[in-house]
């Protein structure tokens, strides 16, 4: 268990102010986001199942966790891990917390939808479990944490199917359940900033969800700090951004033959790669225990 990095991210959402965690979805972008000054990063669950070229519904608990592996061997930042529906019932729900806080994760977050989880959610068709399901996942989740400082962020996706009312009173019940921290998806910008005021006793999260197509706002720090957000989950940019690159490169070096890079920016991009990887590093350790480099000509 990572408990340094556990007990960094405790104190951080002790503090005031608002935070900026992106999704990351592999070790190198964490590596990325790292060298940008992140104090935290998060293994949204769109990105790791868009990563794989799968949906996130189709991703097991020790995929999941082979990923947090994966990243905690090349960061030591506090890392909030995608749970979604805890796959399945209390007794799933103890097993993820337990497999994936051994792997390395500093929180994880559990939301009030189906399990198994259903693709047609990313269609706009959210469907959210009873209220008091919820509550015993909750209990499980927190029962099962070795680590007292490991976050369990509890989310209800409740607002658009029941309305605020019913999100913010599920809100309220999963604090008293003992969640340290609740995310949640607004429909609007009025109810965004009315969150704080109904939800008091607690930090919230908030989702910005570039791209999507049902109006959800996708706010600025300064805006959710000045409502009373903790933390500006950037879930879904890393892969929209990285897609983009791909996409255009791609199709421009199928359709003419050549790749188009301008060699200098290219010579500074694999720099800066070969330094979030710590190429440096082994090249120091190499130059140590293997002699003098020797360099080829040319």
């Amino acid at each position: 268990m990572s408990t340094e990095a556990t007990a960094a991210f405790r104190k951080m959402i002790a503090e005031p102010g608002c935070e900026i965690q992106p999704a990351i979805y592999n070790p190198l972008s964490a590596r990325i986001a790292e060298t940008a000054g992140f104090k935290a990063l998060c293994l949204g669950g769109y990105a790791m199942g868009a990563h794989t070229a799968m949906t996130e519904p189709l991703l097991g608990v020790e995929d999941v966790a082979h990923m947090v592996r994966g990243v905690r061997l090349v960061s030591a930042l506090p890392l909030m891990v995608d749970a979604g529906a805890g796959w399945g019932d209390p007794m799933h729900v103890m097993h993820a917390v337990k497999a994936l806080e051994a792997a390395g994760a500093s929180s994880l977050h559990i939301e009030d939808q189906y399990f198994p989880k259903r693709a047609r959610y990313h269609m706009g068709v959210e469907e959210v479990i009873p209220m008091e399901e919820m509550i015993q996942k909750i209990h499980a989740a927190t029962q099962a944490r070795r680590d007292r400082n490991f976050v369990i962020c509890a989310r209800t996706d409740a607002m658009r199917t029941h309305g605020y009312a019913e999100g913010i009173r599920r809100c309220n019940a999963y604090v008293e359940a003992g969640a340290d921290m609740i995310m949640i998806f607004p429909d609007d910008e009025e109810q965004t900033r009315n969150a704080r005021r109904d939800v008091p006793d607690v930090r919230l999260v908030y989702v910005n969800s570039t791209g999507n197509k049902f109006n959800r706002g996708v706010y600025t720090r300064q805006q959710l700090s000045d409502w009373g957000y903790k933390i500006l989950y950037d879930a879904i940019s890393s892969i929209n951004v990285t897609a983009r690159a791909l996409f255009a490169y791609y199709q421009h070096l199928q359709t003419t033959g050549e790749h188009g890079l301008d060699n200098d920016e290219m010579v500074h991009i694999r720099a800066s790669v070969e330094r979030a990887i710590g190429l440096e590093d082994m090249y120091r350790l190499e130059q140590a225990t293997l002699g003098d480099l020797k360099m080829p000509k040319g």
